[in-house]
């Protein structure tokens, strides 16, 4: 395979360039195709980073901004009128550097990401370059571009958004449905008394019979969602004064400043398919959900991860073409959950039948006294990594059991599950597990006399050896992996682990790294 000819990426957005930025690490070169003529700064869209997350955009080199920068929180409450219902918090099986979540405009994010692509020679980012035509053979894909020509790459990547002109062109069906509800969105500059929490108000005085969702945003912004009736008129509501008025029920006399509004009616969908041929859909090109639970920009960054060390094996010789189909079965998969997740949060937040209604009242007000009802309130379980366990990539070897349903459980380092992080040292120099992966296979040997061993094994392409009893100084790894004397652990580019292997056999871990870089 030609290793100058890029892969074609299209949308500019965050996926799009997480996509280019990862795919950059090993060396291929992109060319991102923007409809466009420019960056669009207004506004904040999606404000919520997850861990996991956070820890694919430390690999491509912006998440310590986001930290710096962000309102990081650990703590999801959710109240009923004035009663707390309950708090959810996020543990964490190791010991990780990165905060569960934090919160930071997505347009601010999208400047650090387009900072980086600028100073990084293999990405070729082209704003005002339409796609509006597609061809693909045997050997690459070739995209007519408005009044621009034809570009070709070796695959492309549509990360252009729920309206994807890649994903039309390609016949690709985008089922799914519409909420008739509106919600607006308020960001005001303000100084409010609300602690740096996820904060969801069921029915609370300021907006009677629906929800209101506040988050603390940096420079004293705060995110205010109020659920709205279907024929809500933001312009209206804004000249009458009514709008001023919504706000000071929650703020009081404190003075406050917009920053942004917007008024939207929110979708579930999921492409029928994820790729065709050498065209792959990411992000809002594949999915869209609702937005209780922050599962849209999490869900499409890890898309891109997932999608981009795959492209870069097959580019680099290392992985069969084959391996690309893995794509569309994990992340399709993971799509799933995630509709299942927020369309069960929908039915609950916006009840389409008078069974639904009368569930949801009765579930709130027995909530209030009688915490076993609280499991049934839906406040919009948050993002989290899907768990591979049935994915071809994986070698099962322990019992896996199901995706929990509940918030904030912990996950078991089994097979398909993203790998737990935690403190080490390599070489003398302290980091932290997650920081070990991105461009390569890891094996972690709980034996050190292995090492040397299985660094000697005949495999393709880019693998890294480390003894647990070597790296893990404090013995949290050990702990959060279950790590036996004898175990080994191996550990796919995007964290997840491909095989837990109870004790070593060099032809059950030759086996476990081939079937996890797509070889039969």
């Amino acid at each position: 395979m030609n290793q100058t000819e890029p892969v074609l990426i299209a949308g500019a957005g965050p996926v799009g360039l997480v996509t280019a930025l990862l795919l950059a690490r090993f060396g291929v070169p992109t060319v991102v195709l923007e409809a466009a003529e420019r960056r669009d700064p207004t506004g904040s869209k999606a404000i919520c980073f997850q861990r996991d997350v956070l820890d694919v955009l430390d690999r491509v080199g912006c998440a310590e901004q986001m930290i710096a920068r962000g309102v990081t929180w650990t703590t999801g409450r959710t109240y009923y009128r004035d009663t707390e219902l309950f708090a959810v918090t996020f543990p964490d099986p190791g010991r990780s550097a990165v905060p569960p979540w934090i919160n930071i405009s997505q347009t601010e994010v999208e400047a650090y990401l387009q900072d980086l692509v600028d100073a990084e020679p293999l990405v070729d980012v082209r704003y005002g370059h339409p796609v509006t035509g597609l061809r693909q053979d045997d050997s690459g894909v070739e995209a007519d571009v408005a009044a621009r020509g034809v570009v070709r790459g070796s695959h492309l990547v549509a990360a252009d958004g729920s309206r994807s002109t890649v994903r039309e062109l390609l016949g690709i069906g985008f089922p799914g449905r519409s909420f008739s509800d509106k919600f607006l969105i308020c960001d005001i500059r303000a100084d409010l008394p609300f602690p740096s929490e996820r904060r969801f108000y069921f029915d609370p005085v300021w907006n009677p019979g629906r929800q209101v969702l506040v988050h603390q945003c940096p420079d004293g912004t705060w995110r205010i969602d109020w659920q709205v009736p279907a024929d809500y008129d933001l312009d209206a509501e804004r000249e009458s004064g009514a709008l001023d008025a919504r706000i000071r029920r929650i703020t009081g006399d404190i003075p406050y400043e917009f920053v942004w509004t917007s008024a939207y009616r929110f979708q579930e969908r999921r492409a029928e398919k994820f790729a065709t041929g050498r065209v792959f859909l990411a992000g809002d090109a594949a999915h869209l959900y609702a937005p209780f639970g922050a599962r849209g920009l999490n869900s499409g960054v890890q898309d891109a991860e997932n999608l981009a060390w795959k492209l870069a094996f097959v580019r680099r010789g290392w992985a069969p073409e084959s391996i690309l189909t893995t794509y569309h079965t994990e992340r399709w998969a993971a799509a799933g959950e995630n509709l299942r997740v927020t369309t069960e949060t929908m039915e609950f937040l916006v009840p389409h039948t008078e069974e639904q209604r009368e569930r949801r009242v009765e579930a709130l007000e027995r909530a209030v006294t009688h915490p076993d009802a609280r499991a049934l309130i839906d406040s919009g379980k948050l993002a989290e990594p899907y768990w591979y366990v049935d994915s071809p990539l994986t070698t099962r070897t322990l019992p896996t059991g199901k995706f929990p349903r509940e918030a904030g459980a912990v996950r078991p380092p089994v097979p398909g599950v993203l790998c737990p992080d935690g403190p080490c040292a390599v070489d003398g120099e302290p980091t932290r597990l997650r920081r070990l992966f991105g461009t390569t296979f890891v094996v972690l040997a709980g034996n050190a006399d292995r090492r040397r061993e299985i660094a000697e094994l005949s495999v393709e392409g880019p693998l890294a050896v480390h003894a647990l009893p070597e790296i893990d100084t404090d013995g949290v790894l050990r702990e959060a992996l279950r790590a036996g004397p004898d175990t080994v652990h191996v550990i796919r580019p995007d964290g997840h682990l491909a095989a837990v292997l109870p004790a070593y056999h060099p032809e059950a871990l030759e086996q476990a790294l081939n079937q996890a870089r797509g070889h039969a």
